[in-house]
């Protein structure tokens, strides 16, 4: 791609999307057009801000010297009065070409945000955040918020534990419920309106009721209501009497239930502004798929309407820890123009490189390797220390024990394969005077939600669970995770690793395995590019095991 850049202009030349792709744009049309005005960069003009999106807060409105002090744009040497930076190593990247709906040229830009108040939020929902213990969004809710507010559709990837549930809620609540933007005329239209407007699904009833209980912080006990569980395992018809009763603006649930309740005629999301697809690749399971076509075919979509129309009419958010080529490929068909938001980064979908689970026990080619073990990598929390450690298969529970001792780890997850297993496990630790429940979906809600309590008040000490019960999980005291069996790849060694080392915490990881699995570590520790060192559990302590 060639640029030829001045002091006052920036031209982009070449086709930035192939013809073949613009069905509906003439090619003479698309030929005249190829040359398109990316930025006008001039030396009197301010620094790039969160306005790079067309967003303007309070904030910028009232503190235009502090915006000064923002590093300005990078540009090539014959430019020296002004520099652009582009997004990645190329420069200025454009989103969509002639003939399409949404066109939008996105910069990487300084979206750390020192509060909530310069994401332009509304007073209500502020002073609830405050209420609440939120001072300081992380650097994905800085970018994420402000996206999702100007009516793009988005993926957002960040490591697990970075707090991406408030940064598609922040939003939603800005437009829905009782917290929201009042109109020009001061007066707010929730009382009147009685509608569905966001839809919330999850791949687990934990993941699922996690999210509730954000939402009810953020609502406070006068405005519960305005928020609807519809999860398995719950009575469906007291789930059904709710709807009808109160009325909810927002739903939260798990794909069977709520495409059960919508198939029986109980659940109305013609109209609904926000879907929210959280652990979406997850959702992509071959298990929710006929319960996730209904959700996308009625959500947001009104009868009679025209299909594509109605994708716009709605927000698709998706929310994953790391984007595989599925995620990408289902955001495309599912979302309207969709922006993937990093951390303090906004770019185009189709500058992303498709990435994908490394499956560790069979080669691969080396750029695939490299694409797929970068959304691993992705995922991972950065603050976190990884150890092996070897044992007989006999022995793993007893090492697993010693090792809680050694770190002397007050909140520990214990992760194994298979839900047979977990049962006996817990059975040896409670043996050996350690306090231990197991997590799995054959049990019921009621069984579940006091383990989860019990284990987050400090009652039980070690929770030994499998992976998808624990996907979404949010702990913040677990300040250890150990897998007594090795996970399938480097995607679910960071989906494990994520429970714990949340929102910047310090926290370890553990993986006991047998001798014959050890070259499968050194693969991941390979992959991840991480070190991930032997150590061995001697007098109550951690000895790291120098190799030679």
């Amino acid at each position: 791609m060639l640029a030829l850049p001045s002091t006052r202009l920036l031209l982009l030349f070449g086709e930035s999307l192939p013809s073949s792709r613009l069905p509906n744009v003439s090619r003479k049309v698309w030929g005249q057009t190829s040359v398109r005005f990316v930025s006008q960069v001039n030396p009197d003009n301010g620094p790039l801000t969160l306005s790079s999106l067309g967003f303007k807060s309070d904030f910028e409105k009232t503190n235009k010297i502090k915006a000064d002090k923002i590093e300005r744009l990078d540009v090539p040497s014959e430019a020296p009065k002004s520099k652009v930076r582009g997004v990645g190593s190329n420069g200025i990247k454009t989103v969509k070409a002639v003939g399409v709906k949404k066109s939008l040229e996105i910069e990487s830009a300084p979206f750390s945000a020192k509060s909530f108040s310069e994401l332009g939020l509304p007073p209500l929902l502020l002073e609830r955040l405050d209420t609440a213990g939120f001072t300081v969004p992380t650097d994905v809710q800085s970018a994420a918020v402000p996206t999702i507010l100007k009516g793009h559709d988005v993926v957002i990837q960040s490591y697990t534990g970075s707090g991406k549930t408030l940064a598609y809620l922040l939003p939603i609540l800005s437009e829905v419920g009782p917290l929201k933007k009042k109109s020009a005329n001061g007066e707010s239209e929730f009382e009147k309106k009685k509608e569905i407007d966001a839809v919330i699904v999850a791949p687990s009833r934990e993941l699922g009721m996690q999210i509730v209980r954000e939402v009810e912080k953020l609502l406070g006990p006068t405005d519960k209501k305005v928020v609807q569980q519809l999860v398995g395992g719950a009575n469906r018809s007291r789930q059904e009497e709710a709807l009808k009763k109160n009325k909810p603006a927002i739903v939260v649930g798990t794909p069977g239930r709520i495409a059960e309740i919508s198939a029986a005629g109980k659940l109305h999301t013609h109209s609904c502004r926000f879907l929210v697809l959280d652990e979406v690749d997850e959702l992509l399971s071959f298990n929710f798929r006929e319960d996730m076509h209904r959700i996308l075919e009625h959500v947001g979509r009104r009868s009679g309407a025209d299909p594509r129309g109605s994708i716009a009419s709605r927000r698709t958010i998706m929310v994953s820890a790391t984007v595989p080529f599925s995620v990408i490929r289902a955001a495309r068909s599912w979302g309207s123009d969709p922006l993937l938001v990093q951390a303090k980064k906004v770019m185009p979908l189709e500058a992303v490189s498709p990435a994908g689970p490394v499956n560790i026990l069979k080669p691969t080619s080396g750029s695939d390797s490299s694409m797929r073990t970068q959304a691993a990598v992705q995922s991972l929390p950065p603050a976190l220390k990884h150890y092996h450690c070897v044992a007989k298969l006999q022995h793993k529970v007893d090492t697993l024990r010693r090792c809680v001792h050694a770190l002397d780890a007050k909140c520990v997850i214990a992760f194994m394969n298979h839900t047979k297993q977990l049962k006996d496990a817990v059975f040896k630790l409670e043996a050996r005077g350690m306090v231990a429940a197991e997590l799995h979906g054959d049990l019921g809600k009621l069984a579940r939600s006091t383990t989860l309590k019990k284990f987050k008040n400090g009652e039980v000490r070690v929770l030994v669970t499998n992976e998808l019960s624990a996907r979404g999980l949010d702990v913040a005291e677990c300040d250890l995770v150990v897998n007594l069996e090795l996970p399938t790849d480097s995607i679910h060694y960071a989906h494990r690793a994520g429970r714990t080392g949340r929102l910047g915490r310090k926290g370890t990881v553990v993986t006991i395995c047998e001798e014959p699995e050890v070259f499968v570590v050194k693969k991941l520790q390979k992959q991840l590019g991480i070190p991930i060192p032997a150590c061995e559990f001697t007098e109550g302590k951690l000895n790291v095991i120098e190799e030679d």
